[in-house]
């Protein structure tokens, strides 16, 4: 029979239509390493004075929650002082359980940060995870205002 098919004849081998996976992995493999090494080297160690914004503000909500950090380390909650043993509680209070509630956070400018953390664990570990931070606005190339200035805004 002419033009045929061969089947196994000769020293031919068969064809093999599975696809080869071993230098795919090989590849991620090392794109692996290379990430690994390259993530520490990828943060930031540096010592920084962090200048004011002059981001427009976010709008405001209709009755926005402010939790206060003042100078001698104590908390507010609007204008109500509060243990942080009760945070959580008093906050799940004033937004009904609404953990998707924004919460405003202000310090004042002496508070430390250490302190200022401390603080926003308090409100993660009480399951609020959107935080608005506080700050006087300024404008572009002005210097902050003073001190208990007026513009105050979240």
């Amino acid at each position: 029979m002419a033009g045929g098919i061969r089947e196994n004849h000769g020293d031919d081998l068969p064809e093999n239509h599975e696809i080869n996976v071993t230098p795919f992995i090989d590849v991620m493999l090392v794109l692996l390493i290379i990430f690994m090494v390259a993530a520490p080297l990828a943060t930031v160690d540096v010592n920084v004075d962090l200048p004011a914004s002059t981001a427009k503000p976010s709008p405001r909500p209709d009755e926005p929650i402010y939790l206060t950090i003042k100078q001698d380390l104590s908390l507010n909650l609007g204008n109500d002082a509060l243990p942080r043993e009760q945070l959580a509680a008093r906050l799940d209070q004033q937004t009904d359980g609404n953990k998707d509630a924004r919460i405003f956070l202000r310090a004042d400018k002496s508070v430390d940060y250490g302190e200022f953390m401390q603080v926003m664990n308090l409100l993660r570990d009480a399951g609020y995870l959107k935080i608005g931070l506080v700050g006087l606005e300024t404008l572009p190339g002005s210097v902050a205002p003073p001190q208990g200035a007026a513009g105050a805004t979240p």
